[in-house]
This record gives C-alpha cells, structure tokens and sequence, in this order.
C-alpha cells in the first residue's frame, strides 16, 4: 500500500504539447481531477464485480466501467 500519493508532475509535463507552462495550481487541480477519477472508476467497478458475485475487482470489470466513465467525465 501506498504511504504518500504519487506526483504527478513529470506525467503532466510529458504529456504538455509544446512550451505550455503549467503553473502550481493547474498542477494540483490535474492531480486532484485525476485522483477523483480513478476513486470515481474504482467504485464503479466494484459496483459491477458485485453485481456479477466476484470477490475481487478483475481487469474485466474496470474496462466494462471504462467507457461509461469516460464519457462522463468528458463533461
């Protein structure tokens, strides 16, 4: 289990197209979007592996959830 949650700072610098500078507060605001969404996709697909009886959270189940969420969170 994770202690401290991961930066996601050199993920956002990567996928930033040309010289776009990201200030500190669009850093963070990235970071808690993005944290929102996986919470968001993982309570989704708990709520399906519980639907199909399983005990666990399969592959499976996160990319029956996915695209649902995908248009979702496209706003």
């Amino acid at each position: 289990m994770l202690k401290k949650i991961p930066k996601l700072k050199s993920t956002v610098a990567r996928k930033a197209k040309g010289n776009v500078k990201i200030g500190p507060a669009s850093e963070a605001m990235i970071e808690l979007l993005t944290l929102l969404f996986l919470n968001n996709l993982a309570e989704e697909a708990k709520a399906k592996a519980f639907e199909e009886k399983s005990a666990t959270i399969r592959g499976h189940h996160v990319k029956a959830v996915s695209k649902k969420m995908l248009k979702k969170s496209r706003g």
